[in-house]
């Protein structure tokens, strides 16, 4: 078994890899460029599209391990079975990623694209994938509140969608991120869960990001971003995991997830940002969605660091949330909820912090000088 998975995560790499070279090369040919806004810092001339490379490759494998391989004759992974419901979520996953590439050609009104969410949103929830309590206590117990579970899984995706998106504003950053979210995914998948399908999809996204992270770290800078295509594609992918914690090991267990809270925890870094993000533009009288110069990274960047300095603190942080949620789900009662909250006080901490130093730097730039 443990080769078929090595064979299947490197084939992952391998294809994204590939694609996003092709991308590239296509992209420089026929000035597929990224434009220039008010939230993004990086100058010259940049292929927007390597979403294409690690959606594909994702898309293709999920599809042969949940689909093409359970139908052939020979069993090629142990406990390999096809599970209809999460045909909806791949067809999902198909829809964010066609309408994101025709968005990065074209770029669509927001109310275009959040129809799009809304209706891949919709698309998980109709075979039963939702958030089933905040802790470890099921909205079920709870009584009349069991509705809860419905707009607060929407919420979720269609939040998260657009989170990673906010924070793909340095080379490498929200590929690199979202990488370490779905390897810690995956060890919470093999050793809690103890279900192996999930943990092998979750390396598969992982192994896809370092196809395309070869092309878009910062060395010296990115010969590629992802594009909002792929930004939108890589929150929505991230969104849909904690919500299939039961898939692929008994059908008789039905869909089911990771309590809210902890996979919040994990996924903290963007969720943060674009609630600081919604808070200062309602408090500035500014539309949510206009784009401005002051997500966590671009105050990272105001403090001195350089674009790898960014991801090396923000990597240093997902890490830490990984570990944290990872031991708390290892238990239940007052140790879970010490190492979650212990999650919560870290990241709340850092962006406090760095909030707090950015505006001094600013206000230090602004002070009329001796």
């Amino acid at each position: 078994m443990v080769f078929v998975f090595g064979v299947i995560i490197a084939a992952s790499c391998i294809i994204s890899f590939i694609i996003v070279a092709q991308v590239l090369a296509l992209a420089n040919k026929k000035s597929w460029y990224d434009p220039i806004d008010d939230r993004k810092i990086h100058t010259g001339e940049v292929p927007r599209l390597g979403g294409i490379g690690f959606a594909s490759a994702f898309i293709g494998i999920s599809f042969g391990i949940t689909v093409i391989i359970p139908l052939l004759p020979v069993q090629i992974l142990p406990g390999s079975s096809l599970h209809l419901p999460f045909l909806f979520p791949l067809i999902a996953m198909l829809l964010i990623f066609v309408f994101g590439v025709f968005d990065d050609f074209r770029p669509m009104a927001a109310r275009y694209k959040l129809l799009i969410q809304v209706i891949a949103a919709f698309l998980v929830l109709i075979p039963g994938y939702s958030f089933r309590g905040i802790l470890f206590v099921d909205f079920g117990i709870l009584g009349t509140l069991i509705w809860l579970r419905y707009p607060l899984t929407f919420l979720w995706i269609v939040g998260l969608t657009n989170a990673v998106n906010l924070i793909d504003g340095v080379d490498g950053l929200a590929g690199g991120i979202s990488a370490l979210a779905a390897v810690f995914f995956a060890l919470i998948f093999a050793f809690i869960a103890h279900n192996s399908a999930m943990a092998l999809i979750c390396l598969c996204l992982a192994a896809s990001l370092v196809g395309f992270l070869i092309f878009n770290m910062p060395f010296p800078r990115a010969r590629i971003f992802m594009g909002d295509g792929g930004s939108q594609f890589l929150g929505f992918i991230l969104a849909l995991i904690p919500l299939m914690y039961t898939y692929g090991r008994s059908a008789d267990l039905g869909p089911s997830s990771f309590p809210l809270l902890y996979a919040a925890a994990l996924l903290a870094i963007p969720i943060f940002d674009t609630f600081a993000a919604i808070w200062r533009r309602l408090r500035d009288g500014r539309r949510i969605h206009k784009p401005d110069r002051l997500h966590i990274h671009h105050k990272l960047l105001n403090l001195g660091l350089s674009a790898r300095g960014v991801d090396a603190v923000l990597y240093s942080l997902q890490v830490i949330l990984g570990v944290l949620v990872f031991e708390s789900l290892r238990f239940r009662g007052t140790r879970s909820l010490i190492f979650l909250g212990a999650a919560y006080m870290a990241v709340t901490g850092f962006f406090v912090t760095i909030h707090y130093m950015n505006r001094a730097v600013l206000r230090k730039r602004k002070a009329p000088s001796a």
